[in-house]
């Protein structure tokens, strides 16, 4: 019996290191976003170009929403704390689906309130037919083709391609997608 127990240990570190090798299965391409222009927070056309190179997460709100959007744009603050330090690449972006009322000094006070650093986290607005389209792009529009807010969260990678979902009232959604983001940041290829 006792010569079996080093093999037995040998194994199972063995295992533990090709284990510890093996990749993590690389994240599925689930649509791509087009280009886009939009007005920012400040007033300004926010070209998307800017963000490619960046990884990404988009979430669609309304400044005005008493129901979903303020713990979204709470766990969107979440993410921006989170990458802050090792991985301030990452960008985040709010568009809205209420254009009418989301103005950009609307945008810019709800910002604010969530304390969004300008540098990574923008707020989006524009004319309701290009929302309506870039919702589509990425996948949020009704059965009808109208544009409404969505309680997901969209992780796009560096070339502009949707690599994740992430509905908020899922258990688990926020540690899958910091996971997700990580592996991004770790995937340069």
């Amino acid at each position: 019996m006792r010569r079996r127990q080093p093999a037995i240990v040998l194994l199972a570190a063995l295992c533990c290191l090709l284990g510890a090798c093996v990749r993590p299965k690389p994240l599925e391409v689930m649509g791509q976003i087009p280009s886009f222009v939009l007005t920012s927070s400040n007033g300004q056309a926010f070209d998307s170009k800017s963000l490619t190179g960046h990884i990404w997460v988009a979430d669609f709100i309304y400044t005005n929403c008493d129901g979903p959007c303020p713990m979204m744009s709470a766990q969107m603050r979440r993410i921006q704390d989170s990458t802050f330090a090792e991985m301030s690449d990452v960008k985040l972006v709010s568009i809205t689906v209420d254009p009418d009322r989301d103005t950009p000094p609307a945008l810019a006070a709800y910002a604010k309130h969530f304390r969004g650093d300008p540098a990574r986290w923008y707020f989006l607005t524009g004319d309701k037919d290009k929302l309506t389209d870039l919702g589509l792009a990425f996948k949020l529009q009704t059965v009808d083709g109208s544009l409404t807010h969505s309680t997901r969260f969209v992780l796009v990678d560096r070339r502009m391609q949707i690599r994740g979902f992430y509905t908020t009232g899922e258990d688990g959604f926020m540690p899958r997608l910091m996971h997700d983001i990580r592996q991004l940041e770790a995937d340069r290829s």
